[in-house]
C-alpha cells in the first residue's frame, strides 16, 4: 500500500485518477490531504471542511472480473468499513444514511463519493473519495454536520484514523470477490438510517408521501414500502425525506 500525502489539492479523487493516466497504481494506493479547495460529494455536491482538521482521503481499488452488476456491493463495502471504524471510537447511533453518507446521532460526518472506471461488462477499478469528520467542532449553519471530536469530547490522531480505514476498507472490499458478499448487504441493511420506519418522503416531483425503507435493490436504488403495501424504487436524487 502507498500513501501520497500532500497539503492541499484540488480534489484527491481526481489527483488519483490523473495519477493513474501517468503511472501504474499499485492497488489500495491513497491520496490523503489536509486540506481540499474543491472537494466533491454525490452528483456534483460541495464537500466543505476546515483544514488540518479532518480525514480528506481517496482510495485506488482495483478489481479482477467484477461485473458491473455487481457495483452496489462497492457502496456497501466503504461504507461497512466506516461504520466499522467510528464504531471503535465508540460513536453513538452510528448509521447508513442511502446511499452512502455515514451518521452519528442523525448527523453527517462522513460523505464518500465512489467513481468507477468500467469496461465493457465490468469494473476494472475504482476511486473512493472518503470525507470523514474528525477534529473539526463548528460547521456552517445549514450543514447538519458533526465529528469525532464532537460525538466523543476526545481529538483523535488522523493518521491512526487513516490507517485503522484502509485496515477495514480490504477486509470488506474482499467480500466483494468472494462467497460472502451476503455480508456486506446483510451489514449495510443493518446500519440503515430510519430502515422499516413509517417516514414522510418527497420525490424529484416534490410530491409528498408516506411509506418505509425496507431494502436496497440490487443495482442500487432505494426500496420504500408505500401505504398501498406496493414497493417503489428510488435512485440518487430522486428521493428524500420530507
Amino acid at each position: 500500500m502507498k500513501i501520497i500525502k500532500l497539503n492541499a489539492i484540488n480534489s484527491t479523487n481526481s489527483f488519483l485518477r490523473e495519477m493513474a493516466h501517468t503511472s501504474l497504481l499499485e492497488n489500495f494506493t491513497v491520496v490523503v490531504s489536509k486540506e481540499q479547495t474543491k472537494g466533491r460529494g454525490q452528483m456534483g455536491s460541495k464537500w466543505v471542511s476546515e483544514p488540518n482538521k479532518n480525514l480528506l482521503c481517496s482510495v485506488f481499488v482495483q478489481f479482477n472480473s467484477l461485473p458491473i452488476s455487481h457495483q452496489v456491493l462497492i457502496n456497501y463495502a466503504v461504507s461497512i468499513a466506516i461504520v466499522n471504524v467510528l464504531k471503535g471510537y465508540k460513536l453513538p447511533k452510528v448509521a447508513v444514511k442511502w446511499p452512502n453518507d455515514i451518521l452519528s446521532s442523525n448527523k453527517k460526518i462522513c460523505g464518500i463519493l465512489v467513481e468507477n472506471v468500467m469496461l465493457k461488462d465490468e469494473i476494472k477499478c475504482s476511486y473512493i473519495g472518503i470525507g470523514l469528520n474528525v477534529n473539526q467542532t463548528i460547521f456552517p449553519n445549514h450543514l447538519n454536520a458533526t465529528s469525532i471530536l464532537k460525538e466523543t469530547n476526545k481529538e483523535v490522531n488522523i493518521d491512526a484514523v487513516l490507517n485503522h480505514l484502509i485496515s477495514e476498507l480490504k477486509t470488506q472490499v474482499s467480500y466483494i470477490t468472494n462467497e460472502t458478499t451476503n455480508v456486506l448487504k446483510k451489514n449495510y441493511l443493518k446500519h440503515l438510517f430510519k430502515k422499516n420506519t413509517p417516514m414522510m418522503f418527497k420525490n424529484n416531483k416534490n410530491v409528498v408521501f408516506m411509506g418505509k425503507i425496507i431494502g436496497v435493490s440490487s443495482v442500487g436504488k432505494l426500496q420504500i414500502e408505500l401505504e398501498d403495501d406496493s414497493i417503489e424504487e428510488f435512485g440518487i436524487k430522486e428521493i428524500k425525506f420530507a
